[in-house]
């Protein structure tokens, strides 16, 4: 039993480490060799160089997510490689370690920016809990940036893919049959729909499941911050940057990058996240180094890139390269059994969160909720099961009454635009919180209403 223990205990460990990547710089063949095999055996992806300068060659080409380097190295010391990798796009941690040193070596070490200091000859143990503590520190980082980012995004709603209209059953089944791939996939839709929540899915449904799923909303990001964003920046390279930061492919390493609203990116990035899906490197604002990233893109936008790309506002290459892969989900107005199970959804989740009991569904209710076209999609939907919620009862004048009154029936722009306009007016003309109850980005909201004003609407 206490053998079966054991073997239990080495591949629980092995497991653990399995995802991490160490570079090994020492010049002592027997030293590279003793952690090659030391590491290997819990698991994790080993390199090993004799020199900076061949560590540097191989830190070019794969990701690492820690260095064990040795201080007195042939050629470029190892204090003074730390000091580059600092000032660089590494932001892995780095062990040093050493044969000889004194309090000044120490002290150095870490203000070079050493993670830890190890003197030879170290035990096994020793260097194993100083790479845990390291790998441990990587993972709460990279979590905290994740979960930070997923709680900003909370009010947006995402919960969209809800019902068993034959539509939607569609959209899973291509889902479940898209996800274990690693090909790039473009989800199409208008605003609303649910893109974020197939995207998650197809995320947990893929061989990367265990590792970050980082969304952007590209329309929400000035088009002087996206590329730092996206690529991460150098200390100094515009005003601001008091400190180099990783972006969103390195938080994405091993996982999956959402880029939503892709259509909104700037010509010229366009040009640079091209790059980035053809090679899986990026290059940080103001480096002069690029950095290998394992990350599969997922991206969704309400335009049509066919006709963006004719304008010529979306580069036809990138078009291309993204489209490997299509996802399209329906408006909530064409799969119109949906609506009731989504509203029925919502009523208990919300309800949940508020702190208040649901509201009952009668058949009223759900009549007129399937008669509206809801424009605005899901995002639309739940936003009013919200506000019913807040109100105590579901009210009498929407969303039925956007739709009543008309000798004639309207078309679909027209109820568009009327519903939009009217909540304009409700918002007393702040576009930034009608664009929130809409449940379409701010851009979107402006480049209708500027259509209708040129069309003299």
């Amino acid at each position: 039993m206490a053998a079966g223990q054991q073997v239990d205990k080495s591949a629980e460990a092995r497991s653990e480490w399995s995802d991490y990547a160490v570079l090994v710089v020492d010049d002592e063949a027997g030293m590279r060799s003793f952690l090659q095999r030391a590491l290997s055996a819990r698991g994790c992806a080993v390199e090993v160089a004799d020199s900076a300068e061949s560590a540097a060659l191989l830190l070019a080409d794969a990701h690492f997510d820690v260095i064990v380097l040795d201080i007195a190295l042939p050629g470029k010391a190892g204090i003074a490689w730390l000091r580059e990798l600092r000032a660089g796009a590494f932001s892995g941690d780095v062990v040093l370690i050493t044969a000889f040193a004194d309090m000044e070596t120490a002290i150095d070490a870490l203000r070079a920016g050493a993670a830890d200091f190890i003197l030879k000859p170290f035990r096994v143990d020793q260097i194993i809990n100083s790479l845990a503590r390291c790998f441990e520190r990587a993972r709460l980082t990279r979590e905290n940036y994740v979960l930070r980012r997923e709680v900003a995004g909370l009010s947006g709603g995402t919960e969209g893919l809800v019902g068993q209209s034959q539509a939607l059953r569609q959209v899973w089944s291509l889902i479940k049959r898209v996800a274990p791939t690693p090909s790039t996939v473009l989800i199409q839709g208008e605003s609303g729909v649910g893109k974020e929540l197939a995207a998650r899915a197809l995320h947990q449904l893929s061989a990367r499941a265990e590792r970050p799923f980082v969304p952007v909303n590209c329309a929400a990001v000035s088009a002087e911050l996206i590329e730092s964003e996206l690529f991460g920046h150098m200390k100094g390279a515009f005003t601001g940057a008091s400190e180099s930061r990783s972006g969103l492919f390195t938080y994405a390493n091993g996982g999956t990058l959402f880029l939503d609203e892709i259509g909104e990116l700037p010509l010229a990035l366009q040009t640079k996240l091209l790059r980035a899906l053809e090679e899986q490197r990026v290059r940080p604002v103001g480096s002069t180094k690029e950095i290998p990233v394992d990350v599969r893109v997922v991206a969704a936008t309400n335009r049509d890139l066919r006709e963006e790309v004719a304008a010529g506002r979306f580069r036809q290459d990138l078009f291309y390269r993204l489209e490997v892969l299509t996802v399209t989900i329906p408006p909530l107005r064409q799969r119109t059994d949906d609506i009731v199970p989504l509203a029925e959804h919502f009523n208990r989740q919300l309800a949940a969160r508020l702190g208040l009991p649901p509201l009952p569904m009668t058949s009223d209710v759900a009549g007129r909720l399937v008669g509206y076209t809801w424009p605005g999609n899901v995002r639309e939907l739940r936003n009013f099961i919200e506000r019913a919620l807040i109100l105590g009862h579901f009210p009498v004048e929407a969303p039925a009454g956007a739709l009543g009154g008309e000798a004639l029936p309207l078309t679909l722009a027209e109820v568009e635009r009327r519903h939009m306009t009217a909540v304009l007016r409700q918002c007393e003309g702040n576009k930034t919180r009608a664009a929130e109850l809409l449940g379409v980005s701010r851009k979107t909201l402006e480049r209708k209403c500027a259509e209708w004003a040129a069309g003299g609407a």
